[in-house]
């Protein structure tokens, strides 16, 4: 996980014509999808607006100059929480499907119910999109020119100056497990080699855990100092300079909303 964070920011500081656009036009675009998406009715015609919103991230994908592994390994990584989920939908009636026949029975009373496996199907097709836009926004954009972005959408600046902390602190540990990794390997001790006694290697990695911790609390200490230092207090705040959106941004905001607004109209409407 510590090398899916770096390998995250990594993507994000390439170039693109989507890595270049203002990050408030890339959030609002992808929040709106998200929305219409979660906000859609519980129905069949979900898997052609699935269809649509699909073959638009399809676009900007290949706009953004990403690779399919990318998206593929951090979807595998979300993907089970998800589907741990959905699959416990089909095992109970499902409201939004009254009267279903019951798809397959097993000893001890379980039933896999057919109006609930097509729910589980329709929140699955939600599900996946609204993490792809997800994928898609963090590797297209720096983790400061989101909050930025944030801060000038008018997010609150104590949300934005806690988050934008709480991200760095992130990278901080990050090196920092690297750094005893490395001390670790450096001194040929293997937590998984069975030639070593159950006991010792669970007492190192014991060691190596606090050591972890103890570190962390420090740098923590030298962090909030050195925030004094620089007038961190309570009425303290993130400044953000005003930036206006270019022609360009203004079309691409506009095409966005315009395919995420009228694609859930249309197939409400008409199928």
């Amino acid at each position: 996980m510590i090398e899916e964070l770096f390998a995250i920011e990594k993507e994000a500081y390439r170039d693109s014509p989507l890595h270049r656009l203002d990050a408030r036009v890339k959030l609002i675009v992808a929040f709106a999808a998200i929305i219409a998406l979660v906000s859609y009715p519980i129905s069949t015609p979900v898997y052609l607006l699935g269809a649509v919103f699909a073959l638009f991230y399809l676009v900007l994908w290949v706009i953004s100059g990403l690779s399919p592994w990318v998206y593929l390994t951090r979807l595998l990584v979300i993907l089970p929480f998800g589907l741990s989920i959905m699959v416990l939908q089909v095992f109970f009636p499902n409201r939004f499907f009254p009267g279903t026949d019951a798809l397959l029975s097993f000893p001890l009373g379980i039933t896999i119910y057919a109006g609930s496996a097509q729910f589980a199907m329709i929140l699955f097709v939600k599900f996946l999109l609204s993490i792809s836009f997800i994928i898609l926004l963090s590797s297209t954009t720096r983790v400061q020119d989101m909050l930025v972005g944030a801060r000038r959408l008018g997010f609150p600046s104590e949300f934005t100056l806690i988050m934008g902390m709480m991200i760095r602190y992130l990278f901080v540990f990050g090196q920092m497990f690297f750094r005893i990794r490395n001390a670790l390997e450096t001194r040929c001790f293997n937590a998984f080699d069975r030639s070593l006694p159950y006991i010792y290697r669970l007492r190192q990695m014991g060691y190596t855990i606090g050591t972890m911790f103890i570190r962390s609390y420090e740098q923590g200490e030298r962090t909030y100092v050195a925030m004094l230092c620089r007038g961190y207090g309570k009425d303290a705040f993130l400044f953000v300079p005003p930036k206006s959106l270019l022609a360009g941004e203004w079309v691409a905001l506009l095409v966005g909303l315009m395919v995420v607004i009228i694609a859930p109209i249309a197939v409400y409407l008409f199928h």
